[in-house]
């Protein structure tokens, strides 16, 4: 579980604090970097060097995506304002990007693209969501009265292409319809009398959600990883939280169907806030959760371990596959198909780190 890592491939491009970091699907090596230095850095890992770097602006870019479907194509989220840049298009003198979409009243924290390509969601400071429709290049609808503070991520659900859940810093999950503006099913984590109150002092913020690619789904279920203030790592299934009423339980499992997983400092966890989760894209797709923290740890869960329900009840740390020791804080990681050099971790440095994972 606790191995010596060899030292990781450093990436160096940014000039301050590195924020976000996203790995293609479709180019094995492509790696692309946000910073608070207002650039974006296109890195190939078959090469030395950074290969290009789009200056966005002044203002730290905060979140990527790509277009699913077209690579070339990549949104950056940059204070209250969302950029699409193609790199067909860029050249050394020239970062115009091919739209700038203004929708948000507050600073953008997390965009992202659905599966289809048809829209876009991004999560901003006032709690509000904003879905973007981009062949239409206009708005399509503001998810609102969901948070009460900050909203913090956002993410399509790929087997429900009319909806998205969002985390916030009012310590809530939230499940939208976004066709018809309306929340479906709010989880409370600051009210969740089952979650483990000895884990840290910190609110049970959500920080970061991921949700399994739909090729994941078959070993994985429905489900969703949620990064927590309070150093949890939760792995919710959505389709039995839509079923339901009520705040989920812990650990709660019917049918043979794991309903919720509690990845706490019982199991070899965090011991501070978590602050970003993603499934494994390399070896068997979706096999391992990968979160990131606080406490300066990297930690490689089981996901199929976790997910099982003869392993649920156990407080067993063979949960944890792998624990990295940083020596800063995490801020953003990514996953990519490659054997090796596979887990590419941005810290609150400007170095990105990039690691093998077997």
């Amino acid at each position: 579980m606790a191995m010596a890592m060899e030292e990781p491939r450093k990436l160096r491009g940014h000039k301050s604090t590195a924020t976000c970091c996203i790995a293609s699907r479709d180019r094995p090596g492509l790696v692309l970097t946000s910073g608070e230095d207002g650039c974006v850095c296109w890195f190939d890992l078959r090469c030395k060097d950074v290969q290009f770097i789009i200056d966005v602006g002044t203002e730290p870019v905060s979140s990527l995506c790509f277009k699913t479907g077209n690579e070339n194509v990549l949104y950056a989220s940059y204070g209250n304002e969302i950029k699409s840049f193609d790199v067909h298009t860029l050249s050394s003198n020239s970062w115009k990007p091919l739209e700038s979409f203004n929708y948000n009243k507050d600073e953008v924290n997390q965009v992202v693209c659905n599966g289809r390509s048809s829209f876009l969601a991004s999560a901003d400071d006032s709690g509000d969501v904003k879905i973007i429709d981009i062949a239409q290049k206009c708005l399509y609808k503001t998810l609102r009265a969901g948070h009460t503070s900050i909203c913090s991520s956002v993410q399509f659900i790929p087997w429900r292409p009319w909806e998205v859940i969002t985390g916030g810093l009012d310590s809530k999950l939230v499940l939208w319809d976004f066709s018809k503006g309306r929340s479906q099913k709010i989880i409370d984590f600051g009210s969740d009398t089952q979650s483990n109150s000895g884990q840290c002092l910190n609110p049970a913020f959500v920080h970061s959600i991921a949700i399994p690619e739909i090729d994941m789904v078959d070993k994985l279920d429905k489900i969703c990883a949620v990064a927590r203030g309070d150093g949890i790592v939760d792995l919710i299934n959505i389709e039995s939280e839509l079923s339901r009423k009520g705040t989920s339980s812990k650990g709660s499992s019917s049918n043979n169907v794991i309903k919720r997983v509690c990845l706490d400092y019982s199991v070899g966890g965090h011991n501070a806030a978590v602050s970003c989760v993603a499934f494994s894209l390399f070896k068997e797709k979706g096999r391992f959760l990968i979160s990131g923290g606080n406490d300066k740890t990297v930690k490689i869960w089981d996901c199929f371990k976790c997910l099982d329900p003869d392993n649920n009840n156990n407080n067993s740390r063979d949960l944890l596959h792998l624990n990295i020791n940083l020596s800063k804080k995490v801020n953003w990681l990514c996953t990519n198909q490659s054997d090796s050099e596979n887990l590419v971790v941005c810290d609150t440095t400007r170095v990105v780190k990039v690691y093998s994972i077997s």
